[in-house]
């Protein structure tokens, strides 16, 4: 272990240090990103966010590595190719939680905010969007987590991140760079995950909160 240390501890410093920050970025950005668009179609007849939902997920059946091939060939070998795939991957479950969790409020809810004068802006953030909270959380999780694994593909364009462990062990069949850049990959995870459960817990109103987080 300490051979190990002393030959790439600070390489995969830096690593962690440049993975994280492309998960923490990406994530962010699709958060805005899926949040925005997922309170939109929501208030688009149900006819037209049926017939664009399908469309849009469209993105995200492309592999990540045609994705980030693709941007790389408009943007070039620069960090902003890896972001901006990784956001746009990581809107999607945002996106589907928040249209599914602004329509599953009950109507109930919504007309006594209409009955206490509010207008529909002021319906949305102060009843619609909290009691939607934790279904926009729990795809705030999902996001967050695929994030951590997409982020190995910026080194496929020579970006850093714990991907360049894993690739160069899986050309050289070195064993040890594989576990240097995967272990740590799925600690990141497991964190980010426990963080945003947390998170989850924080946001749900306390008569919901029977069984979150479970």
């Amino acid at each position: 272990m300490r051979v190990l240390l002393d030959t790439y501890g600070a390489m995969l410093a830096k690593a962690v240090l440049v993975h994280t920050g492309y998960v923490l970025v990406s994530v962010a950005a699709g958060f805005v990103l899926g949040l925005g668009l997922g309170i939109l179609l929501s208030r688009l007849p149900r006819s037209v966010s049926n017939l664009l939902m399908p469309v849009l997920s469209v993105f995200q059946t492309i592999p990540g590595l045609v994705f980030i091939g693709l941007l790389f060939l408009a943007l070039g070998m620069v960090p902003a190719t890896v972001v901006v795939s990784l956001a746009i991957y990581a809107m999607f479950p945002v996106l589907k939680n928040t249209y599914t969790g602004i329509l599953g409020v009950e109507g109930k809810y919504i007309e006594a905010a209409k009955g206490c004068g509010m207008s529909r802006f002021q319906a949305l953030v102060k009843v619609e969007l909290p009691l939607a909270m934790p279904t926009i959380v729990a795809g705030l999780r999902m996001s967050a987590v695929y994030t951590v694994s997409w982020a190995v593909l910026a080194a496929m364009i020579g970006q850093g991140g714990l991907g360049d462990f894993i690739y160069q062990g899986t050309t050289s069949n070195n064993n040890t760079l594989i576990l240097l850049g995967a272990v740590p990959a799925a600690v990141l995870a497991v964190a980010i995950g426990a963080l945003i459960d947390g998170l989850q817990k924080r946001v749900t109103p306390r008569g919901l909160r029977k069984g979150v987080g479970k």
